[in-house]
């Protein structure tokens, strides 16, 4: 009897698992559809928007939503922002509902310009900083550096090259970018989730911060109002530079896609100019939608430095108020260039 109940009870266990990894989701009786191509669509056209009802259900009423907010079913995305956006609808039908979701993805609708430069000037650069972020204060250069047992915040004499005040982060810590507001130094760290906050004047540090959704520091810069801070993806966030909680993010996108790996960031005339990883341009984007107005081509600075084995790419880069001149340089190079941005 006792082997009887055992082989039932094994025997009802096998079939309720049974029953439990075969149960298929019920398929959604709607479907969105859309009138862009490939699920991609120019921003200075007008999305278009209606249900396939596969169910053929008597509809009473669909409520559409954009990246979360109510929209008709004809939408002009001239104000919109680039990138992926999640689309749903609500279906009302039959004293029920249902929600369906999908995705489209914003493009811009013009190429980025092609921008050169011209040499001002050079200065001397420390050849063994591997440079993640430089930014101007009251004429003065700020510089913050990566690698593990490497990483340092300086104060530099740009003309000399003379490193004025200089800390070292714990070895545990790989420096990315900095930016300064109200006489605070902001600085990020790649992987350790953690960003510092120093007095300018002292560089003692003022406090530490943590990352929300952006899962890596890269870059940072700011318009007095809003910290922007890069990931190492196509995104940029806004941060409240008061709580340094991220409030939201653009990303950055060109007519044919999308642009990743940005890094280090600078606020210049209401544009933020962002580093490609590993790319030897700089990209001019609309805080606004993240499009990429134009890029700047910087590949022939490289062949300007000292070569040597652990030259490294294109990084850092600086808007002087005081001359109104972008600087620019790169990780383990030994020359700063005062630049003209040549709009072609």
């Amino acid at each position: 009897m006792n082997i009887f109940k055992s082989l039932t009870i094994i025997f009802l266990g096998i079939a309720l698992f049974s029953c439990g990894t075969n149960s298929k989701q019920k398929k959604s009786d709607f479907l969105i559809q859309t009138n862009a191509e490939k699920g991609n669509i120019s921003i200075d056209k007008t999305l278009k928007l209606s249900i396939q009802n596969r169910e053929k259900h008597p509809i009473d009423s669909i409520h559409y939503f954009l990246d979360g907010k109510r929209v008709e079913e004809s939408i002009s995305l001239q104000n919109n922002k680039l990138g992926k956006q999640s689309l749903e609808a609500t279906v009302y039908f039959n004293n029920e509902k249902q929600t369906v979701g999908s995705n489209v993805t914003i493009l811009n609708s013009e190429a980025p310009k092609i921008y050169s430069f011209e040499i001002i000037n050079e200065y001397p650069h420390d050849i063994k900083s591997y440079t993640q972020g430089i930014e101007f204060f009251n004429d003065n250069l700020y510089e913050s550096t990566g690698q593990y047992k490497e990483s340092k915040l300086r104060h530099i004499d740009y003309k000399t090259g003379k490193i004025i005040k200089n800390i070292d982060l714990a070895d545990e810590y790989f420096g990315e970018g900095l930016t300064i507001l109200n006489d605070k130094i902001y600085q990020l760290t790649w992987q350790e989730g953690t960003g510092f906050v120093y007095d300018v004047n002292t560089f003692d540090k003022l406090s530490s911060f943590k990352y929300g959704n952006s899962k890596e520091g890269w870059g940072l810069c700011n318009n007095i109002t809003t910290i922007y801070k890069s990931d190492g993806t196509e995104k940029i966030w806004s941060l409240n530079p008061e709580t340094l909680v991220e409030q939201g993010f653009i990303q950055v996108f060109t007519n044919k896609g999308k642009i990743g790996r940005i890094n280090e960031l600078e606020w210049v005339k209401g544009q933020i100019y962002a580093n490609i990883y590993q790319k030897d341009g700089v990209a001019i984007i609309n805080p606004e939608n993240g499009a990429v107005i134009a890029v700047i081509d910087f590949s022939s600075l490289k062949e300007k430095v000292t070569q040597h084995e652990k030259l490294d790419v294109l990084n850092g880069i600086a808007y002087n108020p005081a001359t109104k001149t972008i600087f620019v340089t790169g990780k383990r190079w030994d020359k700063l260039f005062e630049v003209e941005i040549i709009e072609e």
